[in-house]
């Protein structure tokens, strides 16, 4: 598939390991290599800052999304090479996946699985078609993919919901995923009711 940009979600703390932050300045050099275009949150710090400089330094392009708010706090990366500011989280959410032709989630905190889970609830219900692909560094998404064969087994969800994402372990793979996803029928929200 055509991939002119990719939405990333991903943490704005700068408390984590390492390996975290290896991986998404991987996979923001990766992107530039591919001539990929990033769209994100906009932040400056943590998983977000390190991404955001991966892209870069691989003299690649990418575009912040951000509440006002937040550049208030004085949030926001001012070395992107793009920056959209809106009004609210919800608004910021929307651009983000209207700009992306795909989109990945990196490990993160509440804000980046709020993001993911309702990027999969666009998804399952037909409001968009694209390929969602997880990357699960160090088993960091393991409990929540638990979780999902959960409310498959006890069937708050069909399992054909559980081909909507991709999981991936390392940042080579990302691209590879996007690329490859399997194409999905935005009629499947028929089944959304179990």
């Amino acid at each position: 598939m055509q991939l002119k940009n990719v939405a990333v979600y991903c943490a704005s703390s700068s408390q984590v390991r390492q390996i975290y932050h290896d991986e998404a300045y991987r996979l923001g050099g990766m992107f530039a290599s591919e001539h990929i275009g990033v769209v994100y949150g906009d932040g400056g710090i943590g998983l977000m800052g390190t991404l955001a400089r991966g892209v870069l330094d691989g003299g690649g392009e990418i575009t912040g999304v951000i509440p006002q708010f937040m550049v208030d706090e004085g949030w926001n990366n001012t070395g992107s090479t793009r920056t959209i500011v809106v009004e609210t989280m919800h608004e910021r959410k929307a651009k983000i996946e209207t700009l992306g032709d795909g989109m990945v989630a990196l490990p993160g905190g509440i804000g980046t699985f709020e993001e993911l889970l309702e990027c999969l609830t666009w998804k399952q219900l037909g409001l968009h078609t694209k390929p969602v692909v997880i990357l699960n560094t160090e088993g960091f998404y393991d409990s929540l993919l638990a979780a999902i064969d959960k409310m498959v087994e006890e069937r708050f969800m069909r399992p054909v919901y559980q081909e909507m994402y991709t999981v991936v372990r390392h940042a080579d793979e990302v691209i590879p995923a996007l690329r490859n996803a399997g194409t999905w029928d935005r009629t499947i929200r028929k089944d959304a009711a179990i």
